[in-house]
């Protein structure tokens, strides 16, 4: 399953989550913001970097938000 950690309000994680929708695949959102322990196990993964999306996909890390 896709996990993609993001913010309210931001347009980048915004997309993401219309890209994965649209696509009709599984994905868990999680909202740093509201969480203080999911924002430091996204920094885990995203290595400090607080720039969200971070996007977890079969290991794979994705950090911001561009597009396919």
């Amino acid at each position: 399953m896709v996990v993609i950690f993001g913010k309210e309000h931001c347009p980048y994680t915004s997309a993401a989550l219309d890209h994965y929708s649209s696509r009709d695949i599984d994905f868990q959102y999680i909202d740093v913001k509201k969480d203080r322990a999911e924002l430091e196990r996204m920094l885990g993964y995203s290595g400090g970097h607080r720039r969200v999306p971070v996007i977890v996909h079969e290991g794979n890390v994705t950090i911001g938000w561009g597009g396919t």
